[in-house]
């Protein structure tokens, strides 16, 4: 095996890491965006985002910038081997020898590819993680965690109701993984020196 090219457990494995260090990185101020966006537009209880952490770390302590972060933990490594999956075939559709570098355009399309392949996972796991968000511990909790959610929801709506807004999110998503890819692949090309790869 080269050492040019990783196999796919180190990849699987790398990509799971860095899905795992971006959810505990930013969770927290996901947490206070989710918080500021699905508050009520007539009599908000955050001013802003400053005043949002105040309130948060002085009612919940920091566990509460935290709270649904549980389910994207438990959920990014497949998320993310199922999001690379997904750009390996997208590339695969479009190539028409092994050799063929594809273009960039082709690299947007394999990466929005790559988006769609993924949205089966990470729709009801960002419901459940929304969810989780907004309830604040200022009385009885509704949820217990990310597992009594889903049930819960489940119970109430079906399968539907897990997925919730994924025409929303593949609308984000989509054009977000391809310019993700598209990006990529550009900085490598441009910042490669000539006849290295």
């Amino acid at each position: 095996m080269s050492s040019e090219h990783p196999s796919a457990i180190k990849n699987f494995l790398a990509g799971g890491f860095g899905g795992m260090c971006q959810v505990a990185a930013g969770h927290p101020l996901d947490t206070l965006k989710v918080r500021i966006q699905t508050q009520p537009s007539e009599n908000p209880f955050y001013r802003s985002t400053w005043d949002c952490v105040k309130k948060t770390a002085a009612k919940e302590g920091w566990h509460g910038f935290y709270k649904g972060m549980a389910t994207p933990m438990f959920v990014v490594i497949p998320t993310f081997a199922v999001y690379f999956w997904g750009y390996g075939i997208g590339k695969k559709l479009q190539l028409s020898s092994p050799d063929q570098q594809l273009t960039l355009l082709q690299t947007f399309n394999a990466g929005m590819v790559a988006g769609m392949s993924s949205a089966g996972i990470a729709v009801p796991a960002e419901r459940i993680k929304c969810i989780l968000q907004i309830q604040t511990s200022g009385g009885a909790a509704q949820y217990s965690g990310p597992v009594d959610v889903a049930r819960k929801v489940f119970r109430q709506s079906g399968i539907q109701g897990l997925y919730k807004g994924t025409c929303a999110t593949l609308l984000r998503d989509l054009p977000g993984s391809g310019t993700f890819f598209l990006t990529y692949e550009w900085l490598l090309r441009t910042l490669t020196p000539e006849g290295k790869s």
